[in-house]
């Protein structure tokens, strides 16, 4: 069921409707907010300039973020991979060991 929350940005009120929680679409429109107020307190640009800004900068952060997770992946995955030689090793070995005990133990007897 879709959430209809009224959000203040920049003073402007905007009506978002949802299906996230009304505390998350709050939580959206005033990290906007900020970022449109960092832009329009540091140039001198009307707001339909300050939204594209705002917009291309929350798209770089978005990229960014991505790239970072997508790097994240990629060294977990490296380690689940060398975890698993190390597992296969460590079979191997106990394998290996077992194979020794029952040397062992036949030329005692």
């Amino acid at each position: 069921m879709a959430n209809r929350v009224v959000v203040s940005i920049c003073g402007e009120e905007y009506t978002f409707v949802a299906e996230e929680s009304a505390a998350y679409m709050q939580k959206v429109g005033s990290y906007v907010s900020e970022k449109m107020e960092e832009v329009l307190g540091g140039t001198k640009v009307g707001r339909t300039d300050a939204a594209v800004l705002t917009a291309a900068n929350i798209t770089d952060e978005l990229f960014k973020a991505q790239a970072a997770a997508e790097q994240l992946r990629s060294q977990i995955k490296g380690y689940l991979d060398e975890a698993g030689k190390a597992q296969s090793e460590v079979s191997e070995l106990k394998r290996e060991v077992f194979r020794l005990q029952q040397r062992l133990d036949s030329r005692g007897k």
